[in-house]
């Protein structure tokens, strides 16, 4: 009786069926932690932008940022510039959707209108910096397929390192690298292909925190562009959850009335 068993259990083993795809067990990964992060409402918080040139010049921006958790959907985002003066209230207004293309409007002061940003365009750098327009919608999970790497070290803890290839039309990457800590599920770090699959840009992300008990959040968001050498560093502050945010707060046409 105890050979059969060893036997079924030796078959089961070898079945290729059974054993977990590189493709299910990264996709279980981002899925794990999409909904470990999910569950916020909404939230608001302080930026301060800093840009670099390859040479080390730098300028400072600062914003403020609104998120809305949508159910059944992806988030919607509002980012609002305070200083300096001359790009004062210029705004980003994403709503991010998880099958469909996102819809984005960028409000420049200065022209005193509201562009739509074409789903072409959101390769492109946002208002200079080395964030594209498609790196700063939420980052849904159907959005991509997956893959499973390996795991590793990373900095004292456990990494689990997953890539992503965007399903969504008209991407600047042709894949992105994830390197996601297992303990809380957060990522560290983001390597970004370029259309030519070459390196293009790191994301590294630093500094969590816990928030009301269970939202972590980063302080520093560092993306590092390889080819350029130019860099930008997005220094967060002042979260506040549950502050009330409905829909209504996040329509294109409040964008040019007195943000």
């Amino acid at each position: 009786m105890h050979k059969i068993l060893i036997f079924i259990v030796l078959i089961l083993a070898l079945n290729p069926l059974q054993a977990e795809t590189a493709e299910a067990k990264g996709f279980k990964i981002a899925t794990a932690a999409d909904q470990r992060h999910s569950g916020f409402a909404d939230v608001t918080a302080d930026l301060k932008m800093v840009l670099r040139d390859s040479n080390g010049n730098q300028a400072e921006r600062e914003l403020g940022s609104q998120r809305l958790e949508v159910e059944g959907d992806g988030d919607k985002v509002l980012l609002t510039f305070k200083a300096p003066a001359d790009i004062r209230n210029t705004a980003l207004l994403s709503h991010t959707h998880s099958l469909r293309a996102d819809d984005q409007w960028l409000f420049l002061p200065s022209l005193k209108r509201v562009k739509r940003i074409s789903s072409k365009n959101k390769s492109g750098p946002f208002v200079g910096s080395e964030f594209a327009f498609e790196d700063l919608s939420s980052q849904e999970v159907d959005k991509y397929r997956y893959k499973f790497l390996r795991s590793e070290s990373c900095g004292g803890m456990v990494c689990d390192v997953v890539e992503r290839y965007p399903e969504y039309d008209h991407s600047g990457y042709t894949r992105q690298v994830v390197w996601i800590e297992r303990e809380q599920l957060l990522v560290l770090r983001t390597d970004y292909y370029d259309r030519k699959n070459s390196l293009l840009k790191t994301l590294s992300v630093k500094g969590y925190q816990q928030y009301a008990g269970k939202h972590w959040r980063p302080a520093e968001m560092h993306m590092l562009n390889h080819q350029t050498k130019k860099s930008t560093t997005l220094f967060w502050s002042n979260y506040q959850f549950g502050t009330g945010l409905v829909d209504r707060d996040f329509v294109k046409d409040k964008l040019s009335k007195g943000r």
